[in-house]
């Protein structure tokens, strides 16, 4: 820009558009299930109440719910996030890590949900364990957003190339499963997967 004005009588240049707010939820108990599924559709449409009430719907005649955590703080299984999503018209389709990540039809997907190995810790004592945690992954404007719960803030992954180097490095680093959230149209016709 050479910081001279422009023709006498032109309305001076639009401001740029300020991005687009992105909703995130931080980590609660062990609710990163609801927080990313809050988080992939972008407000609070799921609590602790619902996905327990799904889990009641899973397993109706279980003392113990096999779909969350004994002691009633979260941990949810997959399940219940299929589920949920299944409430709202959607499907979680399973990548399948075997394929190339150039065969995903991006602008097929609404979101993604992906099961990664998390450290254990006390207070800043770090345990030699590991659980699983689910992280949202979400376009928001024309950028990608890694809206993992665990995260201050939203990290910003770019375009639909960043996504894809985020997605190869995660599935590169050992065992993380990667749901797509689309629509049941897109499920039942497969859209998501871009012809090889």
């Amino acid at each position: 820009m050479s910081g001279r004005p422009g023709p006498p009588g032109a309305a001076p240049p639009a401001p740029p558009a300020p991005p687009a707010p992105v909703y995130h939820e931080r980590q609660r108990l062990e609710l990163c299930a609801v927080h990313a599924l809050n988080n992939v559709l972008q407000q609070r449409l799921f609590s602790q109440e619902a996905a327990d009430e799904i889990c009641k719907r899973l397993a109706p005649d279980s003392r113990l719910n096999p779909h969350r955590s004994l002691l009633g703080t979260g941990n949810y299984d997959v399940n219940v996030i299929m589920a949920a999503l299944q409430g709202l018209g959607l499907a979680a389709v399973w990548w399948d890590r075997r394929r190339p990540l150039t065969q995903l039809a991006l602008p097929q997907v609404l979101g993604f949900i992906l099961n990664l190995p998390s450290p254990v810790s006390l207070g800043l004592l770090s345990l030699p364990l590991q659980r699983r945690h689910w992280v949202a992954l979400r376009q928001v404007g024309s950028i990608y957003y890694n809206l993992d719960s665990k995260l201050r803030e939203p990290m910003v992954l770019g375009g639909e190339a960043e996504l894809r180097d985020f997605l190869s490095a995660t599935l590169a680093e050992g065992p993380c499963e990667v749901l797509l959230v689309v629509t049941k149209e897109v499920e039942a016709a497969g859209s998501w997967l871009r012809e090889a």
